[in-house]
């Protein structure tokens, strides 16, 4: 056969792939439904009717009761929450005076969020129920292949109940320890992140509150809100100015924390550098302070009324400000946190502080690790130090540093601790339309989802932005994340 029509190592890893897809998977059940034997047939209704009939009685009975509990379930607990999850109540609070014994009863009204949780809850019971059960036609119909074997070929060995204990406690381990934090993950994260989703199609605000009132769903008129102006709304123009800042200050404290940070570590490293265990201390002692304390003490350094502008003011630097026109005439502080530029100015200034010497810590790890041959070899052919440094240095700290330089941006898109604690009770927006939307200039999407939620218990555009951040970071991390894995770039620092 030619090399032309060999098929590659990518084509054939893309080939499987299509093969084990979404199609092949209910092409299987279809395949294990038509040609299953009555057994297979039969565990479509009795689970555990499959395994009981070949032999695996133990598993025979679990399933059944796996099948039983779960009905049982279905009816007391699913059931009841599902028949109103298209209207999500429709049974309003109401306190009731009884005239005989002159006591207020409250009557048996719907809850909407109960409402709406417990029915999220019991379609993902439902789906993974439905999950196992074709699992299940699957497993049946593979012991029934196994059968059919002629007795002359070695039949695959098929494990009773005990074996399959024991291969959970050996060769399947870490299926045995993962369970847990599955199910942790799916409690904590899944099930909320569904919710947040649920409610974004609904009117669920401050003036629908349960349960002293209901809400319901509205469809997309929550995210026409947050993409259209109206005269009532102005969250797409908040939305707009908020997501641009977003995306700026991702950039602006990814950037800079991180080439700072290298800088740092190249500086103390220099070898004419004296007191280098000093230097670094100096800079772990402002990673051992906690973050939170360390911004609210700065926030009320750079107050209007603060010990900085008192000493600014004393020294005449506040008069000198007003007169290039970087400070309105009418103050006689600076606005650090007040101002809107100022402000943003103040927040990249402070997050370079705080976060450089986490970047300065890593970087020294890797710059200790870079091989050094190449450096020395491309001096001998005479490259200066800066070259060394953007053709070797660089690429090699950005090969080491990538997915973390990736997970930085995306924990700087959702950074709340710089934003909310720095600029809180000190930043108050003159645009009346930000105002009118919760939001702020100096806001990320997720301190004005934090906004709309604590303050203003607006969770419906909270979701709607909570599910905006959410695309943006996934899409984000999927194409960095592709782009950085693809090639085979280490072979260029061994």
């Amino acid at each position: 056969m030619s090399k032309k029509n060999t098929p590659t190592k990518k084509e054939s890893i893309k080939e499987n792939k299509k093969e084990s897809g979404f199609k092949t998977y209910f092409k299987e059940l279809g395949e294990a439904i038509s040609k299953g034997d009555w057994s297979v047939k039969l565990s479509m209704l009795f689970m555990g009717a499959g395994y009981t009939a070949h032999k695996q009685i133990i598993k025979g009975i679990l399933l059944t009761l796996f099948e039983a509990l779960s009905i049982v379930l279905f009816v007391v607990f699913a059931l009841p929450s599902l028949k109103d999850f298209g209207t999500l109540g429709t049974v309003k609070f109401e306190k009731i005076l009884d005239p005989a014994t002159l006591q207020t009863t409250v009557n048996d009204y719907d809850n909407s969020f109960t409402i709406l949780l417990g029915s999220i809850v019991s379609l993902f019971f439902v789906v993974v129920f439905i999950l196992f059960w074709i699992a299940n036609i699957k497993a049946v119909y593979r012991l029934q292949l196994i059968d059919q074997l002629p007795d002359s070929i070695n039949k695959p060995h098929i494990n009773n109940f005990w074996e399959d204990i024991k291969t959970l406690v050996n060769d399947k381990f870490h299926i045995t320890l993962l369970f847990l934090p599955t199910v942790g993950v799916i409690l904590m994260n899944i099930i909320p992140i569904l919710v947040l989703i649920a409610i974004a199609f609904t009117n669920y605000d401050q003036n629908h509150m349960p349960p002293n009132a209901l809400f319901t769903w509205v469809g997309l008129a929550n995210f026409k809100s947050l993409f259209t102006n109206t005269v009532t709304s102005s969250f797409s123009y908040a939305f707009g100015k908020i997501l641009g800042w977003t995306l700026l200050w991702a950039v602006l404290a990814t950037v800079t924390t991180f080439f700072l940070g290298i800088l740092l570590a190249m500086l103390i490293n220099v070898k004419g550098v004296k007191f280098k265990k000093m230097w670094r201390t100096l800079f772990i002692v402002a990673i051992a302070v906690p973050q939170f304390v360390t911004l609210l003490l700065v926030r009320y350094f750079f107050d209007d009324s603060g010990i900085v502008n008192s000493v600014l003011g004393n020294l005449g630097i506040v008069d000198a400000l007003k007169n290039i026109g970087l400070v309105n005439e009418h103050l006689n502080y600076i606005p650090f946190l007040s101002s809107e530029h100022w402000a943003k100015f103040m927040i990249i200034m402070i997050n370079i502080w705080v976060g450089v010497p986490y970047q300065m810590l890593i970087a020294t790890g890797v710059l200790m690790n870079i091989p050094t041959d190449q450096i020395e070899a491309a001096k001998i052919d005479g490259a200066t130090n800066f070259q060394a440094f953007v053709h070797i240095t660089m690429p090699y700290v950005l090969f080491i540093q990538g997915p973390a330089l990736i997970t930085d941006f995306v924990k700087n898109i959702n950074n709340f601790n710089v934003i909310y604690l720095l600029t809180n009770n000190s930043y108050i927006t003159p645009d009346q339309a930000m105002a009118n939307a919760n939001g702020k200039e100096v806001d990320l999407l997720v301190t004005w989802l934090f906004r709309l939620t604590n303050e203003y218990y607006n969770y419906k555009m909270a979701s709607v932005i909570g599910i905006i951040v959410f695309i943006i970071c996934a899409v984000f991390t999927l194409i960095s994340f592709s782009k950085l894995m693809s090639g085979d770039r280490e072979e260029q620092f061994q």
